[in-house]
């Protein structure tokens, strides 16, 4: 069975490649995926399935039932893009200005339409059913979240779910099937320092936030070297500063905004104690008053150790020459991180990089893509991977 999946989504090659070309040409960002969203929706009702459209804004859900009743399994694909004006040069590249889909959601699209092709054509052969759950706003907008809220994990009440994006950090052929703490938690910072403005050359009659600014920017780089375990992982980046607007005038105000990562609750919490207590020391030792809001966007990605061993032995028997991974982890962060809160589930990565550098570029860079052979390699696994969960549940 699991070597037809590799046959019947080889097949579907050119549909995968195809569309997902024709999404990369035309990319929208979070919340706007209504061509997307059109196409997912107009392929899953000629499937055969029952769908919902407008989930969350531009969430697309199909269901695909089994030949009996059984349980429910989830399968992920998020649909949207980023604002990055694209730089590839390929025949296919983006033809919005400024949007690209710079992280391979096309690919994750093409992806889970081809497993929805596979998968209904052995609705004979599987009992429950598989919920199609197309996500808008991954991109930190707050798609998932969105999609929960609106009833995305009831009726039917989902059992286990499933996810995967395609990874350029590795090649094609290489799987990361981990269980437990997989992908960070991210969280937003922003610092607010007053303090107060006047002449450049007369500085001893104002209080400089700018200097204030400098002096966290830099303690903040102690945070994880100096109060984390080395056996422990975090990652405390600041990546915003602004102040003033002249050369020749100490500004009343300086901002500071970054990102915080992390995998255990434990560490996050040490994470943020320390930045408060640094923030609000350093701005009383200058004379300033500080301001620090945390905002968090996701929890760590957590796979479900049963669910995971589900997944990696359909993906050893549908994909056997896969280089399987148990102990990659990245501090890149994902929304799926809500479902898997509440459902138990496996997040996978399968590498989509290529012997041409072209395809080596990294995420978010404007001269992304992906080396297209993935497509079946992944919908086959993805697809197998369903199948095992469901027949096991």
């Amino acid at each position: 069975m699991n070597f037809e999946l590799l046959e019947k989504a080889n097949g579907l090659f050119e549909f995968s490649r195809d569309l997902r070309r024709d999404l990369h040409k035309h990319p929208e960002l979070g919340f706007r995926e209504v061509r997307t969203a059109n196409i997912v929706a107009q392929e899953l009702k000629q499937l055969g399935l029952e769908v919902t459209t407008g989930v969350a804004e531009t969430g697309v859900i199909g269901l695909l039932h089994g030949s009996r009743s059984g349980p429910t399994v989830l399968l992920r694909f998020d649909m949207d893009a980023l604002p990055i004006q694209e730089e590839t040069g390929l025949e296919f590249a983006s033809e919005v200005q400024g949007v690209m889909h710079a992280c391979g959601h096309d690919g994750h699209v093409a992806v889970g339409l081809t497993v929805a092709r596979i998968l209904s054509s052995e609705r004979q052969n599987f009992k429950g059913t598989f919920k199609f759950m197309f996500q808008p706003a991954e991109e930190g907008l707050g798609g998932a979240e969105g999609m929960i809220a609106a009833g995305v994990l009831e009726n039917p009440r989902v059992d286990a779910a499933l996810a995967l994006h395609l990874w350029n950090e590795r090649p094609v052929g290489w799987t990361a099937v981990v269980p437990g703490p997989f992908m960070a938690g991210a969280d937003i910072f922003s610092i607010q320092i007053k303090g107060k403005g006047g002449h450049g050359a007369i500085p001893d009659q104002a209080t400089d936030p700018v200097i204030a600014a400098a002096e966290m920017i830099s303690s903040i780089q102690s945070i994880v070297s100096r109060n984390i375990s080395p056996l422990d992982a975090a990652v405390v980046s600041v990546t915003q500063v602004t102040a003033g607007n002249a050369f020749n005038i100490i500004p009343p105000e300086a901002n500071i905004r970054g990102t915080i990562r992390s995998f255990e609750k434990e560490v996050r919490d040490l994470v943020l104690t320390r930045l408060e207590n640094l923030v609000k020391g350093i701005a009383v030792g200058f004379g300033c008053e500080a301001q620090l809001e945390i905002q968090q966007l996701t929890p760590a990605v957590v796979n479900d150790p049963k669910i995971t061993i589900l997944v990696e032995q359909a993906i050893k028997t549908s994909l056997p020459d896969t280089q399987l991974d148990h102990s990659y982890h990245t501090m890149v962060s994902e929304d799926m991180a809500f479902v898997l809160q509440k459902v138990p589930g496996c997040y996978v990565f399968t590498g989509s990089g290529g012997p041409d550098p072209a395809l080596n570029y990294g995420h978010h860079h404007p001269k992304f893509t992906i080396d297209e052979r993935v497509l079946p390699r992944a919908a086959a696994g993805i697809s197998a991977a369903a199948l095992g969960i469901i027949e096991r549940l």
